[in-house]
């Protein structure tokens, strides 16, 4: 597994446009992230976690611009998203009708795509980098708990993984709130 600080982040951005499946810090765990629209590293990533495909993902961007073209922008009130992008940037992850441009794999058995536009300055310096929103799921095996630091990846996939941003976490006790936008009800607190 390489590892990346912030200063080779376009290096980490070059291996995501790779196909390679990376592991970097959010606000408060490490996520897996990859090219949502590559069916391969996404295959790959959920093969790393041993989860279920129909399970979905969040999406994880640096600036509403990068989830704005995900959103079925005429099926979401603008009350709605005016309240999700108060909320950003920010530890806030919203659920909103996803548009075709979201592959079916990314999100699973779901009708709608989580979003987040991200304030911690690492996972954002990296979708800046890459040009465009990464998934985000917990970096851990399906029923491990997900990791909080590069030693624990390392434990986990060893070098299954391609990569690792190795930079600090964001300061949260626990994953980000999720949301559904058009009801506001909490699917994960």
């Amino acid at each position: 597994m390489r590892r990346f600080d912030d200063r080779a982040v376009g290096e980490a951005a070059a291996l995501l446009r790779a196909g390679g499946v990376l592991a970097y810090p959010t606000e408060a765990v490490y996520g897996l992230g990859c090219d949502p629209h590559d069916q391969a590293a996404f295959a790959r990533l959920f093969a790393l976690k041993e989860r279920p495909a129909t399970q979905g993902v969040l999406l994880i961007a640096a600036d509403f611009e990068q989830v704005q073209p995900y959103i079925d922008l005429a099926a979401v009130p603008d009350a709605v998203l005016a309240q999700a992008r108060a909320s950003w940037p920010g530890p806030n992850t919203w659920v909103f009708p996803r548009s075709a441009r979201v592959p079916d794999w990314v999100a699973g058995a779901h009708a709608g795509i989580a979003l987040r536009v991200t304030a911690h300055e690492p996972a954002a310096l990296l979708c800046r980098a890459f040009g465009a929103p990464l998934v985000s799921t917990s970096a851990n095996p399906h029923g491990e708990p997900p990791a909080r630091d590069v030693a624990t990846l390392e434990r986990y996939f060893g070098d299954r993984l391609d990569g690792a941003m190795d930079a600090p976490l964001g300061g949260l006790d626990r994953p980000t709130v999720i949301r559904d936008a058009l009801s506001g009800a909490i699917i994960r607190a």
